[in-house]
């Protein structure tokens, strides 16, 4: 048992820990892995600030995306109004227009029509009195029948315009 090389390795790792504790190295090794498992702490603790903020920003994010996507719909929704009502307007000047250029068409077709039947109207009157002059002169004679033929074509001359 003396003879192994396992049991000479077992003795020179045991004077190797005794060097080690002698001149402190387990207090380095102790002190290098608090401070190691510090900055690991350290470092979990930052991450877990990260992500908290992360999260903070994240619902932020979605916050302002829904306000924005409200504000959206309502601006959409007050441009299909706005649109509906400049359609409804321009229907209603167009009806408008229509309307006013329908009864001024009426009012210069009605004005044409009885100028057509005054123009008529003088028309005949000037035939009747000029057949009745013609009729009246072949059958009166005489001043008192041009008095009578004077007065009559005045007098129906005046009611056929009238």
């Amino acid at each position: 048992m003396l003879m192994t090389a396992e049991f000479w390795v077992a003795v020179a790792f045991v004077i190797f820990m005794a060097i080690v504790w002698k001149v402190g190295g387990f207090g380095i090794m102790t002190k290098g892995l608090d401070g190691r498992a510090t900055r690991v702490r350290h470092e979990l603790d930052e991450a877990k600030r990260l992500r908290e903020e992360a999260a903070a920003v994240l619902a932020d994010y979605k916050r302002r995306r829904t306000e924005a996507e409200r504000e959206a719909e309502a601006i959409i929704s007050s441009a299909r109004e706005e649109a509906e009502r400049a359609a409804a307007e321009g229907r209603q000047r167009l009806d408008d227009f229509i309307a006013r250029r329908t009864k001024s068409a009426e009012t210069k077709i009605a004005q044409a029509e009885a100028k057509a039947q005054a123009e008529v109207r003088a028309a005949a009157a000037d035939a009747a009195v000029k057949v009745s002059e013609t009729i009246l002169r072949e059958r009166m004679q005489g001043d008192a029948a041009q008095a009578l033929v004077r007065s009559s074509l005045g007098e129906i001359r005046t009611r056929m315009r009238a």
